[in-house]
């Protein structure tokens, strides 16, 4: 569990979001924390948890595609260091499996196949960074769902 107030706080708007259904709510969370934290010039691992959560509350794909690419370009730039300073219980390399998947999606929605392909490889690769624990089940099993739906294109 991590004692780290900007995740506390983003966790409040997971919470809003998937446990109350209240996407407006966090993503007026997310906003002010994003202002909070000085946008993409913030700690990279608060841009990247941010961003990532950012994105689940988009409307518009194009606007989730951004906040999932801004999520990305943060992940190069973490140290797992930084991760274990927070109390985070993955390593960066466990980050980038969940990264790739909401990238493949959007690229799916948008009907840039290729590119949607390519990032679902770039997840699968990085599956043996997950844990056999709960998250690591759900990543895994949106993979295999993104695969069936690749493959039936």
């Amino acid at each position: 569990m991590t004692s780290d107030g900007t995740l506390l706080r983003i966790n409040e708007g997971v919470q809003l979001h998937h446990q109350q259904g209240r996407c407006d709510a966090a993503r007026d969370l997310f906003a002010q924390i994003w202002d909070d934290i000085g946008g993409e010039r913030g700690d990279p691992l608060h841009v990247c948890v941010l961003a990532h959560a950012m994105a689940d509350v988009q409307d518009d794909v194009r606007q989730e595609l951004l906040w999932d690419q801004r999520a990305l370009a943060a992940a190069h730039a973490l140290t797992d260091a930084r991760v274990a300073e927070a109390g985070v219980p993955l390593s960066v390399a466990g980050l980038y499996p969940s990264l790739h998947l909401t990238l493949a999606e959007c690229h799916r929605k948008l009907g840039d196949l290729d590119t949607a392909c390519d990032h679902l490889q770039r997840a699968t690769a990085g599956v043996g960074a997950l844990a056999d624990d709960p998250y690591g089940r759900l990543i895994r099993n949106g993979l295999d769902e993104m695969t069936r739906r690749l493959a039936s294109r």
